[in-house]
């Protein structure tokens, strides 16, 4: 039952606990216990709005940044990300495998911005032992959700 609601929150997470209470055949008074306990316990950490920055006026650059690290004694990758992602500018981290270490995201004004953030606040990290940045050019799709979608004569697309 509570994936079930996680499912739902992570699909809207704008929707009532009433519909939510009927889509699950419960009392809304349920729904609403489930999602206190779920905050309580970190389950549910937070309801961000996915935004198409390129629809504002609002200039946003988003930079997908691979790092290697040296892993510290006793701590592993730990020490290493928390230094990271305590920067306003890192809005996601992630332990990985494969070549690199840690995937970073970065969004900032410009892309000089960005660089500038790898160039004096990533790279001299004692533990960081190379960075390779990728710049997003486009988004089509950010959490399942399509930004926006056209036919060849440009006329939009009915999304079901």
């Amino acid at each position: 039952m509570k994936n079930e609601l996680l499912e739902i929150l992570a699909q809207n997470c704008r929707i009532t606990n009433a519909q939510i209470a009927v889509m699950l055949g419960i009392e809304e008074e349920d729904v609403a216990d489930m999602i206190k306990e779920m905050e309580e316990k970190n389950i549910i950490l937070g309801y961000p709005a996915l935004i198409d920055w390129e629809k504002t006026e609002e200039e946003t650059v988003t930079a997908y940044i691979e790092v290697r690290v040296t892993p510290q004694r006793g701590r592993g990758f730990d020490k290493v990300a928390e230094r990271i992602y305590q920067y306003p500018q890192v809005t996601h981290l992630s332990l990985m495998s494969g070549d690199y270490d840690l995937f970073v995201t970065v969004e900032g004004k410009s892309m000089k911005e960005v660089a500038l953030f790898v160039a004096e606040k990533l790279a001299p990290i004692e533990s960081v032992l190379s960075t390779s940045t990728h710049f997003v050019l486009k988004k089509y799709k950010e959490k399942g959700v399509v930004f926006e979608q056209k036919y060849k004569d440009n006329r939009e697309a009915v999304v079901l």
